[in-house]
Parts: C-alpha cells; sequence; structure tokens
C-alpha cells in the first residue's frame, strides 16, 4: 500500500511508515482520497457574517490560502469558505470541532451545523453544494475548526443519488478513561457505536471496517487502540496538535502522521509537552479500485471524468436553487432542512422543543 502524495520512511514493526503533516492536504491511504484540517482564529464580525473590510486588505480574495493573522477566507469572497462547486463519485465527511458550518446545496436542501457535528454527504452521481463560515458573533471572536475527509465510493456506488446524513453532537458516542477522550465518528468502539453513515457509503458495506476516530490525550495519558475487525484494513494516525506521541513505544513527534499496524491491539501515549496531544484516527479496508481523480471529480477511468464534466456542463447537477453563490442561514441555531421540506434539528433541540 503506497501513501497518496508523500515519502515515507520505515520505522518499525508497528509503526510502519512516518510523514509530516506539511500539507494541506495530509497524505491518506485507500478508501481515503482527501484529508484538511481547517483551522482559523476568526476575528469578531461584521454584522453581515464577515470579517471587517480592513481586515481582508492585502488578501488573494477569492482565493485566500494565507492563514494571515490566524486565518483565511479560502474561497469566499464577503463570508470565510467555500461557496457553490460541484462533486461526484466520492463523499465528504466534514467533522467540525468548532464552530458553525452552513450548507447550501443544488437539491435545494440546507444545513447549519457545528460545535461536534458531523456531516456526512454522498456527491453519488452529482451535488452542487456550498459549505460557508459564518461569523455570527459580532462582539466576540468566531473560531472555526474541522476536518474535511474524502472518501470513495466503489464503482457500483459512484452514480447513486446525493444524499447527506447528519451526525449530531449529542449522537457521536465518546469513549473516556484517565485523561482520555476519544470521540467515535465512525466505526464503533466496544458499547460506542456512532449513528450509521449515508446508505451508500463505503463505510455502509460490511466488512469496510472504517472508522473516523479524534482522540484526545492529556500529557502522558495513554489509551490502547483496539485491533481491527479486517486483514486488510489500513489504520492512519495523524498527530496534529502537541509535542508527540508514543505507539507502542516507537515515538511520532507532533504534526507527524503514521501508518501502523492494526491487526492487534497498540497502545498510544501523549508526550509530556505542555498541552493535551489530539490524534485524527482514519481506518478502513481499500475499495482496491483504480481511481481517476481531477478537482472535485472522483470515476475509476478517464473517461468517468470527462463524462463527468459534460454531465456538469449539460444539467449543472440539477442548478443552483439559492440567490446567491454563497448563502448563509441568518441567525438561527443547529438545523438541517431536506430538499422536500422536512427539518431535522440536533437531539438537544428536539428535547427542548
Amino acid at each position: 500500500m503506497e501513501l497518496r502524495r508523500r515519502s515515507l520512511c520505515v520505522v518499525s514493526d508497528t509503526v510502519i511508515q512516518v510523514f509530516p503533516l506539511a500539507g494541506p492536504p495530509w497524505p491518506t491511504v485507500d478508501p481515503f482520497l482527501f484529508c484538511v484540517h481547517h483551522h482559523d482564529e476568526y476575528p469578531a464580525g461584521n454584522g453581515n457574517f464577515g470579517p471587517d473590510a480592513a481586515t481582508l486588505r492585502g488578501r488573494n480574495i477569492g482565493s485566500d490560502f494565507s492563514g494571515t493573522d490566524g486565518w483565511s477566507m479560502y474561497h469566499g469572497s464577503v463570508v470565510p469558505g467555500f461557496p457553490q462547486h460541484p462533486h461526484r463519485g466520492f463523499e465528504t465527511v466534514t467533522f467540525v470541532r468548532r464552530g458553525l458550518i452552513d450548507h447550501a446545496d443544488s437539491l435545494g436542501a440546507a444545513a447549519r451545523y457545528g460545535e461536534g457535528d458531523v456531516q456526512w454527504l454522498t456527491a453519488g452521481g452529482g451535488i452542487v453544494h456550498a459549505e460557508m463560515f459564518p461569523m455570527l458573533r459580532d462582539d466576540a471572536p468566531n473560531p472555526t475548526e474541522l476536518f474535511q475527509i474524502w472518501v470513495n465510493l466503489p464503482a457500483a456506488d459512484k452514480m447513486v443519488e446525493a444524499h447527506f446524513t447528519m451526525l449530531w453532537d449529542e449522537d457521536v458516542p465518546r469513549v473516556r478513561a484517565e485523561g482520555v477522550e476519544v470521540t467515535v465518528a465512525a466505526g464503533a468502539i466496544g458499547e460506542a457505536v456512532p449513528p450509521a453513515p449515508p446508505p451508500h457509503s463505503w463505510a455502509s458495506r460490511p466488512g469496510s471496517d472504517v472508522a473516523i476516530w479524534n482522540v484526545r490525550l492529556e500529557p502522558g495519558a495513554s489509551w490502547t487502540m483496539p485491533e481491527a475487525a479486517g486483514d486488510e484494513t489500513v489504520r492512519m494516525l495523524y498527530v496534529y496538535e502537541g509535542s508527540s506521541l508514543s505507539v507502542d513505544g516507537e515515538v511520532v513527534d507532533g504534526a507527524h502522521g503514521a501508518m501502523v499496524r492494526c491487526d492487534r491491539p497498540v497502545e498510544i501515549t501523549a508526550g509530556d509537552g505542555p498541552q493535551a496531544v489530539q490524534v485524527l484516527v482514519l481506518q478502513g479496508r481499500p475499495i482496491g479500485e483504480p481511481v481517476a481523480q481531477y478537482g472535485p471529480f472522483v470515476m475509476n477511468d478517464r473517461a468517468g471524468i470527462e463524462q463527468a464534466f459534460a454531465d456538469y456542463q449539460r444539467t449543472q447537477f440539477g442548478g443552483w436553487p439559492w440567490p446567491v453563490d454563497d448563502p448563509v442561514h441568518g441567525r438561527e441555531g443547529r438545523f438541517a432542512r431536506r430538499a422536500d421540506g422536512s427539518l431535522e434539528l440536533p437531539s438537544a433541540a428536539r428535547a427542548g422543543a
């Protein structure tokens, strides 16, 4: 198995390969296509869900990945984020740790989610969506932190109907031990069973062994990762915060990732630095099919990519029903509104209704 986009070095029997997190994006392996960690310390808003005009001077508006003053506008010009853009042939998993994200799509669906929520979107045969980062607080900073992870679809499911599933924070289980918290977005750990992913996701297939975990360890704390279910499963660790992580005694420095063996339990221990160590874990059984990727389209061959472009030019994957390319959903709380008009709320909101 070769990692995408980075050179590697073999380290030990447990730590198979180590690589720097020099991206974005971070290196991934099948069935994962892409992983990026957005961490932006946005200032107070300007009343229109964006930053004050003075803070935009010198930025390449429309394509700002500068990280100036600790934040970027990305492809947003008024509100940070990613205005309407198409996808076909894979899934996006948006795991939001801080801040709120406004989703809008070509089906007419909308959502606002964040603060621990996960949106799992199967693009399938095609969808256009926007992901904006509204700065809702005008009198305080608006920090935003999220992972976006792309999961491939097998050829049999690349053209299914687009669909998204909300995994609300209140429903996402945590595994806790002394100095340890594991957020289980996908892939059960004992009795910690997360909500099901979309029905046509690779993660929904028996034996795919897909897991997405965030592990937070206080300095010096340890946790034993369980062995994977399948012999073909590949497990990646991304040490994105903190000084270092010991993996069965082998040290992986902060801002580095590692491919580790998962056919047996593996003990991980946080280094003794001043802050907690945070680790994103991605694992899964490879799909094992050819991958042809061009920007937002992921198919199995060049002909599939060419067809994706032709279909998008012809149909716009249903068109864009919103009056602007970068919709923001006012100041209401978290919600998901489906294309049929049905409303879904987090369990805490449902309980208080």
